[in-house]
């Protein structure tokens, strides 16, 4: 994980009150984004997908704007990861996605 950037509210109050959670946490992120085979920002492209496959408007928001902001990712990488929704998850999903994209990007 890149700056232990959390995007729950909920992880101030770990980091605060349980640090042992909030360590474990960030741990994992670590483990997860290691970049061993796939670089982060393929697997930042991935966590965009995946999100949007989920509808989690929340999440595709950070997801999307941490990407251009850490990595920049542009608006086709993104829409090309867009296109693997729309295949796999379907129009609604998609849709979604591509509304909350062209809302953070204009």
């Amino acid at each position: 994980m890149k700056d232990e950037v959390f995007f729950s509210k909920g992880m101030s109050h770990l980091k605060e009150d349980y640090p042992d959670l909030y360590d474990l946490s960030v741990t994992l992120n670590d483990t997860c984004y290691t970049g061993k085979v796939l670089d982060y920002k393929t697997q930042k492209l991935m966590a965009i997908a995946i999100t949007a496959a989920a509808s989690d408007d929340r999440a595709i928001k950070k997801q999307i704007l941490s990407g251009m902001k850490e990595l920049d990712i542009t608006k086709d990488e993104i829409m090309d990861v867009l296109r693997v929704v729309l295949l796999t998850a379907g129009k609604p999903a998609f849709t979604k996605a591509v509304r909350i994209l062209y809302k953070v990007s204009d």
